[in-house]
């Protein structure tokens, strides 16, 4: 399927790893021109090499803090310096997990800022070249945990469940505008982060914390809140959905929470 995305251009912010990464390598094979936010130079830069590589050749790295209004600003500033306009823009980016009781009132200030005020930020610096192109999407990355709670990732759900809504109204404000907003919610989803933090405590399990099948086993075992498919999914699984709710072949999908979970939530 053809998903018209060939000479988009779309904004990444998180794009240099997991989730984020997966969605701009998707969106450059499709043709898009992708531009990842990210505060790392070196992965940036690594980043953008291979967007190149996989169709994406005016494919930018922006170095942007989205915990800083000033950072985000100057990042689409930039965007707009090379393209003047914008298609699409998609917010991948999340705090850390952590229990309640972990939890000090500047780690969930650091939640909201993350998981919730950095998409606020680069949505109000991309509306104007949102505005402008022919056509636009947002789609920003929530969390399954919002729908089915987990007990170590309380700030983390808090700050996704303030993005639906914030997601879910901004679908409503600029539908007469014909821009549309959708959230996308990843279950448990294989990447190299989950997998670096969690090798100990899978090795003393004796499971291998990159196998998607030994992840929804532990996440069974500890939590019993299994998938029915049996197993964990992978970046690029969430990427493919978040690509199509992103593209112009999207005509009607709007204000919509999808979920990318295995079949672990029907509600």
């Amino acid at each position: 399927m053809d998903l018209g995305l060939s000479d988009a251009t779309a904004v990444v912010t998180g794009g240099t790893k997991g989730m984020g990464r997966a969605v701009a390598e998707c969106l450059a094979s499709e043709g898009a021109r992708v531009a990842v936010l990210a505060r790392g130079r070196a992965t940036l830069d690594e980043t953008v090499t291979l967007l190149g590589d996989l169709g994406s050749p005016q494919a930018l790295g922006l170095q942007v803090d989205v915990a800083d209004d000033v950072s985000v600003r100057a990042g689409f500033d930039e965007v707009e310096a090379h393209w003047g306009a914008l298609n699409v823009l998609v917010n991948t980016v999340g705090p850390a997990a952590g229990r309640f009781e972990q939890l000090s009132d500047a780690d969930w200030v650091t939640a909201y800022q993350l998981g919730t005020l950095g998409a606020v930020r680069c949505v109000r610096s991309a509306l104007p070249l949102l505005r402008r192109a022919p056509w636009a999407r947002i789609v920003n990355l929530s969390a399954h945990s919002t729908q089915r709670q987990s007990p170590i990732l309380p700030a983390y759900t808090a700050s996704k469940a303030a993005l639906t809504s914030v997601s879910k109204n901004l679908a409503r404000s600029l539908a007469p505008e014909g821009i549309l907003v959708n959230t996308v919610s990843p279950g448990t989803i294989v990447t190299a982060s989950f997998t670096e933090a969690l090798r100990g405590v899978f090795d003393e399990r004796g499971l291998d914390a990159s196998d998607p099948h030994d992840v929804m086993r532990w996440i069974d075992e500890v939590f019993h809140q299994p998938a029915d498919l049996g197993r964990a999914g992978l970046p690029e699984e969430v990427a493919v959905v978040v690509a199509f709710l992103a593209s112009r072949r999207n005509g009607y999908v709007t204000g919509a929470n999808v979920n990318v979970d295995g079949g672990s939530d029907f509600v």
